[in-house]
């Protein structure tokens, strides 16, 4: 189940492609999340960075209780299992364990944006005041959850909430001809947003990871074509992720944009929307446009909906000339006429995808982790800490997986096996292999799966080998 792997002084992966093919980085991609290994196939395995660990080396610490103010089940475990660390209401760090495992949840996505030839760059969270006026968005009483600041020679500034108005800048340094369209274009970028209901984890927070992926078409074929493409890439990612059974495209309000816009709906008890799910078509239609004349244009019936609680993971949306028109994005079509540029924007927030896999996923032990994003495939306990046979087995079989090119938590401690259990369960790895007193005599180790809880025995050899 893992491909063999390379590392290097900064850091770099391979894997088994969908066809069998080992693919290596030749990169490393480095944001303001860090450097994690890139190794490009379009494919629904797994990303994995190549190094292991062990627990003694791991400064954070696992906790029996949540803050006391801290009511989101996501957050709560999270913290106690040292993932992230409240700093104050709606923003949160993220500790080595929460970084690897945000990491992962982004290549996934970062990969399918790829597939379907969108571009990656970076923009900066600081927004001009003089650009947002020119779309009458830099106003409080249009856009209320501003955070600004003065410049210290003057003027004023902005966080940025999205970034519609940027990239649209700079694509008519870029765009000028038919030629030059479609083009896709995204960031991983933090998006800051003065929320009165920062009580979510971080499933909703006052800063937060988006990934924000706009296209540009020169008509309306070419748009819907963009569109079809990321709308396809978006239920590949989900999937890919471990919540694919529960999340739904959903029909929802399009503003001034388009009649209807396209949210992805996670269900969850812990969701702020109300949505109506098709189960036969795998749609699901948002309460706010919940009506007979929206129904009949959508060609559904209530009697064919369930009411359910989600939350909203990603959208997807027309924009149309909004941005283009007042910002001067024209192209010269193949007649010689200059026409503004037809947007779309597709939006993922990675941070908040990762509160609602704990919130949908976790049990009452603690949190469970899709394979795909795990922060570790493996976690290997040796029971008896203080027993030499038991140590020299446990550390020859992390060697071996590490050596394997798989992921591998090694709790290495010296504390006893109950505490060790908890931790395992807490921290919710996929699968835990526990070095016990049979294993000298046997040579069998426990492999238990975190999510059904079913164990069996088999070999060091066959361990290695999955």
């Amino acid at each position: 189940m893992s491909a063999p792997s390379t590392r290097n002084a900064i850091c770099a992966s391979t894997r088994l492609g969908a066809e069998g093919r080992l693919t290596t980085a030749n990169r490393c991609i480095s944001s303001l999340w860090g450097c994690i290994g890139f190794a490009f196939a379009p494919s629904s395995e797994a990303f994995y960075t190549t190094d292991c660990m062990r627990h003694t080396q791991l400064f954070t610490k696992t906790r029996r209780e949540a803050p006391s103010d801290e009511t989101s089940k996501n957050a709560q475990l999270l913290i106690r299992a040292g993932y992230i660390h409240k700093e104050m209401a709606g923003v949160y760090s993220y500790l080595p364990l929460g970084l690897r495992t945000l990491n992962n949840i982004v290549q996934i996505i970062r990969e399918e944006m790829n597939v379907i030839g969108g571009q990656e760059l970076v923009m900066t969270a600081l927004q001009d005041k003089e650009l947002w006026s020119r779309t009458d968005r830099w106003d409080d009483e249009k856009v209320d959850n501003w955070f600004k600041t003065n410049f210290k020679n003057g003027g004023e500034t902005g966080l940025a909430i999205t970034h519609e108005e940027p990239l649209t800048r700079i694509m008519t340094d870029h765009i000028s001809s038919y030629r030059d369209l479609p083009a896709f274009a995204y960031q991983f970028q933090n998006k800051f947003r003065n929320e009165l209901r920062a009580k979510s984890g971080i499933m909703r927070g006052k800063e937060f990871l988006m990934k924000d992926l706009y296209t540009f078409s020169k008509d309306e074929a070419e748009h819907a074509e963009s569109y079809a493409k990321v709308r396809d890439a978006y239920i590949r990612v989900f999937n890919r992720l471990g919540l694919g059974e529960r999340t739904y495209p959903t029909f929802a309000s399009g503003g001034i944009f388009s009649p209807f816009s396209e949210e992805f709906q996670t269900i969850t008890d812990a969701g702020e929307d109300i949505i109506y799910v098709h189960e036969g078509k795998k749609i699901a239609v948002n309460q706010e446009v919940y009506t007979d004349e929206a129904l009949a244009t959508l060609g559904l019936s209530k009697d064919e909906l369930v009411e359910k609680k989600a939350v909203e993971v990603g959208n997807i949306f027309t924009l149309g000339t909004r941005f283009s028109e007042p910002l001067g994005l024209m192209y010269t079509d193949e007649a010689g006429n200059r026409k503004p540029v037809l947007m779309g924007s597709y939006g993922i927030g990675p941070t908040r995808v990762m509160g609602t896999i704990v919130e949908t996923l976790a049990d009452d032990k603690g949190i469970v982790w899709p394979e795909s994003v795990a922060p570790f495939r493996f976690h290997l306990l040796n029971l008896l800490a203080d027993d030499e046979a038991s140590k020299k087995i446990a550390d020859e079989l992390y060697a071996d997986l590490e050596k394997k090119g798989t992921t591998v938590l090694y709790d290495d401690r010296s504390v006893r096996a109950g505490e060790k259990f908890a931790d395992s369960d807490l921290l919710g790895l996929p699968w835990r292999v526990n070095v016990g007193k049979e294993t000298a005599a046997t040579g069998l180790v426990e492999l238990v799966n975190r999510a059904t809880g079913e164990v069996k025995k088999i070999s060091r050899e066959e361990l290695v080998a999955l």
